[in-house]
């Protein structure tokens, strides 16, 4: 016992070691050869985005090749011992096939995993909508995509349910917002302070580089029960939009109040039958 564990386990411990290192330095090596590379085709591409994609494949890639060594050396170590791994191959072929014709979902996870990353339709980092549930990408594999909502769950998809994906945070978001004023205010003049608010925010050092388009008024979108809604655009850095549009609503307020411009409620007006009078 003595002997066998002088000749094959040190052979064993070389064979772990050197999976091992070779995984740290796969680990170390892939991310740098991916970033070089998304550097090289996504030239005209921001920074973060270039860094999204790097990351996401880089992932991908080494969880690939660290399964791939985990198995290498574990039918090594099988070696080591005694253990005939010839039938043991012939034997997991075969067990692979039957177990195919049962995996079909698992080889459309797959093969949808597969194109969503050659694609680049999401990466670690976006806020998607997929499967119906909208958060952030925390991983994206071959097999599923993890995403982390607003409350802090975690949802795990299958890449075979994902039939319609909407990345709302790919090279630039949206601010897209309503505000309502009342029928009795003059638009023009509602227009131009909220394009001010608009302008002034934009101009400010900590906002600029948050924003690439400034918000401005689009039209008149709708003329509602309580008050007319006015429609503001503009385009900001990947997920700065819900933080811009926040401060945005916060000093449109605080403007409209100084201007005394009027912020309707709903409301309503009740008549026990006696003729309406105009106010």
């Amino acid at each position: 016992m003595i002997a066998w564990l002088q000749i094959h386990g040190i052979r064993i411990a070389i064979i772990v070691i050197l999976g091992f290192v070779a995984y740290l330095v796969i680990k170390r090596v892939v991310p740098r050869l991916i970033r070089k590379t998304m550097l090289i085709r996504m030239k005209d591409q921001p920074e973060a985005a270039i860094a999204k994609r790097s990351k996401t494949i880089s992932h991908v890639i080494t969880n690939a090749i660290g399964i791939f060594i985990g198995v290498l050396v574990l039918f090594t170590i099988l070696g080591q011992v005694g253990f005939n791994i010839g039938p043991a191959l012939a034997s997991l072929g075969i067990a692979g096939l039957a177990i195919s014709f049962g995996a079909q979902s698992l080889i459309k996870d797959l093969i949808n995993g597969l194109f969503i990353l050659l694609e680049d339709q999401y990466g670690i980092g976006d806020v998607v909508r997929v499967g119906g549930i909208a958060g952030l990408v925390e991983e994206v594999n071959l097999r599923r995509t993890v995403l982390r909502d607003l409350d802090g769950i975690v949802h795990f998809i299958p890449n075979s349910e994902i039939s319609i994906a909407s990345n709302l945070t790919k090279e630039y978001s949206r601010v897209n917002m309503n505000i309502s004023v009342g029928y009795g205010e003059d638009l023009d003049r509602v227009m131009e302070i909220t394009n001010l608010v608009c302008k002034h925010m934009a101009d400010e050092p900590e906002w600029k580089k948050k924003i690439i388009k400034t918000p401005q008024v689009l039209r008149v979108d709708a003329l509602g029960d309580s008050g007319i809604e006015i429609k503001i655009l503009g385009d900001t850095r990947p997920s700065m939009q819900w933080e811009v549009m926040g401060e945005l609503r916060r000093r449109i307020k605080k403007e409209f109040d100084k201007e005394g411009i009027e912020i309707p409620w709903p409301h309503m007006k009740v008549y026990f039958g006696n003729p309406m009078q105009k106010d």
